[in-house]
C-alpha cells in the first residue's frame, strides 16, 4: 500500500447517543455481542472491538478525520432484537444526535453493513447516508433491489469472517490435505436456496458423483455438518466452487484460502476486497456462471496438480488479508481497512447545511457556529 499511514478515527460510544444502544444489543438489549461475534456476520463485531483498541483511534472530535458508527443491526435483526420499521427509526434518531455527521452530509462517517443486504438493511440509507463510507462484503444487491448501494468511489469491500479456529496461527481445527490424498475434484459446500447457478451444481453433481461433491447441507438434526467435519469436507477438494447466492458475495470464498482449495468463483456480479494490492487472478479462478456443466470439470481437471499448488501458494501469501487483526499485525484485515480509509479522507467535507464566514468559521442555515450546533439536527 505504502510507507506511512496517518489517520485518526473517533468511535462514537454507546452511552453518547441515544439509540445507539439498540442498534448493537436491540430494543431490550438482550443481544449479546458475543452473540454477534460468531458467523459470517461478526466483522460488524470484530471491526468495532479492533477500532476501540486501533492506535489510530481518537478520542477528541475535532481531530477525527472519520468517524466510526458502530452497530450490530444484521445479528440483531436476525436474533429478533429489532424488526426492520425499528432498525430505521433508530438509525434516524441517532444520526440527528450526530453534529458531525451533519457538517459533512455523512461524506466522513463509516458504517458497516455485513450481510447480503449491504446497507440496505437501513431501509432509507439513500436518503440519510448515501454519501458515507460503507463498508460491506457486498458490491452488488441488485436482485431484489433497484439499485446497488455500493458505490466503487467511497465505499469499501471487507472479507468474510471466516471461523477463528481456521485463521488463528499455528494449529488450526483442520490441516490442508495433499492434493494426491483428496477425494473430489470440486465441491460446492452449501444450500440451494433456489439459486439457479446452486441448482446446476446439484444437478452436475448428480450425473458426475466421483468429481464434484455437492451435499445438502443441514442446519440441524442428525445429518447437521459438525464445524470441524464441514472444513474436512471443503478441504477434501482441489476445487472449491462458489456460487452466489441470495446475492453476488460468498463466505466459501475466502475459506477455501484456509483449507488451501483453489476457489473458483461463479459469480458474475461479485467485488472482492483490496484490488489496489490483490491479483486475484494471480490466487482464483472465476468463471461465466452461465457456464456451468460438464465443461467446467473437464476445465477444472486439465489443471496439473503443480499449477494447482502453485495457485494455492500464492493464495497462502495474501490470505492474512482475510484475517480480523489488529492493525498493529503487518498484513490484516484492519492493516489493509486502514489504508484504504486513509486514501477516502478528504481534506474539506461540505454539506448543504455547512456554510462558513471570512473568518473561518462554520455555521448553519441560522448563521449559529458549528460549537454551539445543538441536536436533533435537522435531516433531509
Amino acid at each position: 500500500y505504502g510507507s506511512h499511514l496517518s489517520l485518526k478515527i473517533y468511535v462514537y460510544d454507546e452511552n453518547e447517543i441515544d439509540g445507539l444502544k439498540d442498534l448493537l444489543y436491540g430494543r431490550d438489549g438482550s443481544i449479546s455481542s458475543n452473540a454477534c461475534l460468531k458467523g459470517q456476520w461478526g466483522s460488524q463485531v470484530k471491526i468495532h472491538r479492533l477500532l476501540l483498541e486501533s492506535r489510530f483511534r481518537t478520542r477528541k472530535k475535532e481531530e477525527a478525520d472519520l468517524f466510526f458508527v458502530p452497530a450490530y443491526v444484521k445479528c440483531v435483526r436476525m436474533l429478533g432484537g429489532l424488526n426492520d420499521k425499528e432498525i430505521n427509526q433508530t438509525y434516524v434518531k441517532v444520526l440527528s444526535q450526530m453534529p458531525y455527521f451533519r457538517r459533512s452530509g455523512g461524506r466522513d462517517h463509516i458504517f458497516v453493513f455485513p450481510s447480503g443486504a449491504g446497507a440496505h438493511l437501513f431501509r432509507s440509507w439513500a436518503t440519510y447516508i448515501n454519501r458515507s463510507i460503507i463498508l460491506t462484503p457486498e458490491g452488488d444487491r441488485t436482485d431484489k433491489k433497484d439499485s446497488s448501494a455500493f458505490n466503487t468511489w467511497k465505499d469499501i469491500i471487507i472479507p468474510g469472517n471466516v471461523d477463528d479456529g481456521m485463521t488463528k496461527t499455528g494449529a488450526t481445527v483442520f490441516q490442508p490435505l495433499p492434493l494426491s490424498k483428496r477425494k473430489y475434484l470440486a465441491n460446492y459446500l452449501g444450500r440451494a436456496q433456489k439459486k439457479v447457478g446452486r441448482l446446476k451444481l446439484i444437478e452436475l453433481a448428480k450425473q458426475y458423483p466421483d468429481k464434484l461433491e455437492c451435499p445438502e447441507l443441514q442446519f440441524s438434526g442428525p445429518n447437521k455438518l459438525g464445524r470441524v467435519e464441514y472444513f474436512q469436507h471443503l478441504g477434501n477438494s482441489k476445487f472449491c466452487l462458489a456460487p452466489r447466492g441470495e446475492s453476488s458475495w460468498t463466505l466459501r470464498f475466502y475459506e477455501s484460502f484456509f483449507v488451501e482449495c483453489v476457489p473458483v468463483i461463479l459469480s458474475d456480479q461479485v467485488e472482492l476486497p483490496f484490488q489496489n494490492v490483490i491479483d486475484y487472478t494471480e490466487i482464483s479462478i472465476k468463471w461465466p456462471s452461465t457456464s456451468i456443466g460438464p465443461e467446467l470439470l473437464d476445465y477444472l481437471a486439465s489443471i496439473p496438480d503443480e499449477v494447482i499448488e502453485q495457485i494455492i501458494g500464492r493464495g497462502r501469501q495474501v490470505r492474512c488479508l482475510w484475517v480480523y487483526a489488529p492493525d498493529s499485525e503487518p498484513c490484516s484485515t484492519m492493516r489493509a481497512l486502514m489504508w484504504e480509509l486513509q486514501r477516502k479522507v478528504r481534506q474539506f467535507h461540505q454539506s448543504a447545511e455547512t456554510f462558513w464566514l471570512h473568518n473561518g468559521s462554520v455555521v448553519n442555515r441560522n448563521l449559529v457556529e458549528f460549537a454551539k450546533w445543538k441536536p436533533p439536527m435537522p435531516l433531509p
